[in-house]
């Protein structure tokens, strides 16, 4: 008989009949042990010889005692059920969210202040869990997500985005984040007390890259307080749209979660009247939330989000 077959193959059930009859010593016993006949136990054994392609028995007597071989396969026998075994509690863990792998792509600001927060949370709490984080926006984040290549985006409603009817996502909102006019120190229009966007229509402007979610809230905004800003700078970084500020270069819109921008020579105000927002959510493909993993990750991102929420209402 001969084990190099390439379709070698082996039922496990048949080494648990196998390590049985070694226990038991006997056919008989084993069979009674696995509530079998002895006719099917021997079935078992013979149909285990046949995969293997070893001899597994040899005559003892009026009985049978398992050979050299047969003892070798019950060695590795014991390794895959301790595999089986710990695959079992790998998956029970899995399914209780304690285990798995999730990825997030998000907004920088979204990452700095809901994404990492819920990160370190899962971190002490689920270690099991492991996590990684990107950042994109859209459309690319929800190319991004179709393609399964990741599993939750965080971001703002803003015109890339789909629709909040699209059945293919799952959504849950996370956070309101109000935006602030900033303008350079000494500018006759930082009133600490706020500025009306109106007021601002005659200034040139900062925005982000034409396109980009920031820059299309900044058009948005304006032109719902009545007005086309006169953008002549484009960036892609908040610092570098705070520098090119307090350089007197234009005035911008900056969201409290891009706040305090790390720049001398500026003037942050609030804006007066309709106030300016962003709405962060957190989306994932429909169905995938009832994923445990998935669920405790929503459930750490809105928690993170209100976390952020309590604390600017204090501030």
């Amino acid at each position: 008989m001969s084990t190099l077959s390439r379709d070698f193959t082996i039922d496990l059930r048949r080494l648990r009949v196998l390590r049985m009859l070694e226990q038991r010593g006997t056919v008989s016993a084993a069979a009674a042990a696995l509530h079998l006949t002895p006719s099917a136990v021997s079935q078992q054994i013979a149909g285990l010889a046949r995969e293997t392609g070893v001899q597994l028995l040899e005559k003892r007597g009026r009985g049978v005692r398992l050979t050299s071989r047969a003892r070798l396969l019950l060695e590795h026998a014991a390794v895959i059920e301790q595999q089986l075994q710990a695959a079992r509690a790998d998956l029970a863990t899995w399914d209780a969210g304690q285990a798995g792998q999730v990825s997030i792509a998000s907004l920088s600001t979204g990452i700095s202040a809901i994404v990492a927060p819920a990160l370190k949370s899962l971190c002490d709490s689920h270690p099991g869990l492991s996590l990684t984080v990107g950042e994109s926006e859209p459309p690319e984040l929800f190319t991004m997500l179709d393609l399964g290549d990741v599993d939750v985006a965080v971001t703002v409603h803003h015109r890339p985005s789909p629709p909040s009817t699209d059945s293919r996502y799952y959504r849950i909102d996370l956070l309101v984040d109000p935006l602030d006019a900033v303008l350079p120190a000494g500018h006759p229009l930082a009133d600490p007390a706020g500025v009306r966007l109106i007021d601002l229509a005659g200034e040139r402007w900062v925005a982000g890259y034409p396109g980009g979610s920031c820059a299309q809230l900044t058009d948005a905004v304006c032109t719902n307080a009545g007005f086309t800003a006169d953008v002549r700078h484009h960036v892609g970084d908040w610092v570098a749209l705070g520098a090119l500020v307090a350089a007197g270069a234009g005035v911008a819109l900056v969201p409290r979660l891009a706040q305090p921008l790390p720049v001398e020579g500026l003037a942050v105000v609030p804006v007066l009247g309709s106030p300016a927002s962003r709405h962060f959510y957190a989306a994932v493909r429909a169905g995938s939330q009832d994923d445990p993993a998935i669920a405790l990750v929503l459930e750490r991102l809105r928690a993170a989000a209100d976390d952020w929420t309590a604390g600017a209402c204090r501030s």
